[in-house]
């Protein structure tokens, strides 16, 4: 799967990589400027913006002495982390959040974000025991995480849409979550144990 910048870094691009002081700009940083230029562009497609986080995240590894290039590449990370862990690619988001965290162990945002991505990579048995029937699958994201890309399953019929979720639990089981037309309406902490608030 290719690698996407997210769209939030664009206005991070405008005003990354000016000049840090220095006066002078290698035959390097004119390639980052180069690609800057072309991934800040109205039109960007996120072929170029990856392309400008390379290029850039490449100049970093380097030239580690560049303050400017180290502080807009550990935001380019830390948003992209970010948005990974919306769609559920909380391992894939972990990697960057600690990527920062290598080199700024006091960063609180990516502290934060691989504590947060790191609880939704399994969900206690208490979270399940919260749901509630006729919860919107926006209310169950918010509770439970956005499943893992590839652990949902929708059936749509002419007069109904159904839509499971997956789940990985903290007992090492799998956990259904299930919906009727965007609702709540059943949910399991393994394939034969059905969560009892669901039940009544």
């Amino acid at each position: 799967m290719s690698r996407i910048v997210p769209a939030t870094v664009a206005v991070l691009l405008l005003a990354a990589c000016s000049n840090d002081g220095s006066g002078s700009l290698d035959h390097d940083w004119l390639r980052v400027l180069h690609h800057k230029k072309a991934a800040v562009a109205p039109q960007a497609s996120p072929s170029e913006k990856q392309v400008y986080a390379d290029t850039l995240g490449a100049f970093v590894q380097q030239h580690p002495q560049h303050s400017r290039a180290r502080q807009v590449y550990q935001r380019i990370q830390l948003d992209f982390a970010r948005e990974l862990a919306a769609i559920g690619r909380y391992q894939d988001a972990i990697r960057f959040y600690r990527a920062v965290l290598a080199n700024d162990p006091t960063n609180r945002e990516a502290a934060h974000g691989v504590a947060d991505a790191v609880d939704r990579l399994a969900v206690p048995r208490p979270k399940l025991l919260a749901l509630e029937k006729g919860m919107s699958e926006r209310q169950v994201a918010q509770l439970l995480g956005k499943p893992i890309p590839g652990w949902t399953s929708k059936h749509k019929r002419p007069d109904v849409v159904n839509e499971s979720w997956y789940y990985r639990t903290s007992e090492g089981g799998i956990a259904g979550v299930y919906f009727r037309d965007g609702v709540l309406v059943a949910a399991e902490a393994t394939s034969q144990e059905k969560i009892a608030p669901l039940t009544r």
